[in-house]
């Protein structure tokens, strides 16, 4: 055995939940991404998936898939800067920017893979990143690889955001970079505000709408959108594997940066281009975003259904403003056991534990897709509150 081996071996916590019978991490699911799942050959209520739209096996979206894969093939080859761009590229590039309201868009690969190119890109040596404590890890990795200066303000805090913007020197680039919805707690960056803060100061926006996408605004472009935001955001990010029902993401902006992160996006010169059918999934799920636009609604009246059942049992659920809800436990080893509970009961929910969170932090990540049922929305409300009464989470 390597010395490699021999170190990283001494990691040993995933082997410790095991023991203990509540590892809740990898379970192979065995149907499609719906409301209701198969896991072991057995039926789950499905409330730990990001389809907020109900999309992932909508039949336009499959046949727009499937039609794209006859056409172009399974892959490209290769990157979009050299043989990996099709013409259904650049027409869903086309499409995102219009929907965001922006000059141009760029297709990455994956959601992630924006992040982790565009941040690094943007700014030089003596420029400033500055981004909320609770922006999503792929922000963060991004912000890793930059050579600029890296200045963090405490989360959705208007206060502190302006003593770091004071730090900083007003003739530099300050690229404020923020999650539109924050992905454990749900709640929303307060962008009016950050909006006011950049033109005090001089500086530029990025907001990651990940989360967002399908959720908020009245086209479901987002919050940027919601906010009324759009023009005084300089970069608008999104991804595919939400709403919008396969994977991949995309960057938006105007015509310098995206002239600009086409010739120095690492993870875009670098990288395999998106799938040709996930290309087509995702213009397929545009329309279908605008021609069915119930599923937003609808979305929102999960939302609020489960809410309510929530508070009306006693869980503390934060400051959530979204269809995730954090069901706080606030302890690893009972997060876990609550997780491992319900999945006997059949309901699939997600643990998010430390180092995510701190230890008393540690949550359930509650979330609806729009094709939830009242029905199955009560259920597991019914469930989860009965095992968290159990493991005294609630009274």
């Amino acid at each position: 055995m390597s010395l490699l081996s021999n170190v990283l071996g001494q990691y040993d916590e995933p082997q410790k939940v095991k023991a203990a019978g509540v590892y809740p991490y990898f379970r192979p699911i065995e149907s499609d991404q719906d409301t209701v799942v198969t896991i072991d050959g057995k039926p789950v209520l499905m409330f730990g998936s990001n389809s907020y739209l109900g999309l992932t096996n909508h039949p336009r979206l499959k046949e727009a898939s499937i039609k794209a894969i006859e056409k172009y093939g399974t892959g490209c080859a290769g990157s979009r800067f050299l043989n990996g761009t099709l013409d259904i590229h650049i027409e869903l590039e086309e499409r995102l920017a219009k929907l965001v309201n922006k000059e141009s868009a760029l297709v990455y690969a994956t959601g992630f893979s924006v992040n982790a190119g565009v941040v690094p890109a943007v700014t030089g040596r003596e420029d400033y990143i500055i981004f909320d404590e609770f922006d999503h890890a792929s922000i963060i990795e991004g912000k890793r690889l930059t050579f600029s200066k890296q200045l963090k303000f405490a989360h959705n805090d208007m206060d502190s955001l302006e003593k770091v913007l004071k730090r900083c020197e007003p003739d530099r680039v300050k690229l404020i970079v923020v999650d539109g919805v924050f992905s454990m707690e749900g709640d929303v960056t307060k962008l009016p505000e950050i909006v006011a803060l950049s033109k005090k100061y001089n500086a530029s926006i990025y907001v990651d709408e990940a989360h967002s996408l399908g959720v908020f605004g009245k086209t479901g472009a987002g919050v940027c959108e919601h906010f009324g935001c759009s023009d005084d955001v300089d970069l608008i990010m999104g991804t595919f594997s939400k709403s919008l029902g396969t994977i991949g993401g995309f960057i938006a902006a105007d015509n310098n940066i995206i002239n600009f992160l086409k010739h120095h996006s690492r993870t875009l010169i670098f990288s395999a281009s998106i799938t040709p059918a996930s290309a087509g999934c995702v213009i397929a799920a545009l329309d279908v975003m605008k021609d069915e636009p119930w599923r937003q609604q609808a979305l929102w009246d999960n939302t609020n259904r489960s809410k309510e059942g929530f508070l009306k049992a006693g869980f503390e659920i934060g400051h959530t403003e979204t269809p995730i809800i954090p069901l706080y436990v606030r302890d690893n080893t009972k997060t876990f056991q609550l997780t491992k509970m319900l999945m006997d009961d059949g309901v699939f929910v997600n643990p998010v534990v430390s180092p995510a969170v701190r230890s008393e932090d540690s949550l359930i990540r509650y979330s609806l897709m729009a094709t939830h049922t009242f029905d199955q929305i009560d259920e597991s409300v019914e469930k989860i509150s009965k095992a968290a009464r159990v493991l005294g989470i609630i009274e």
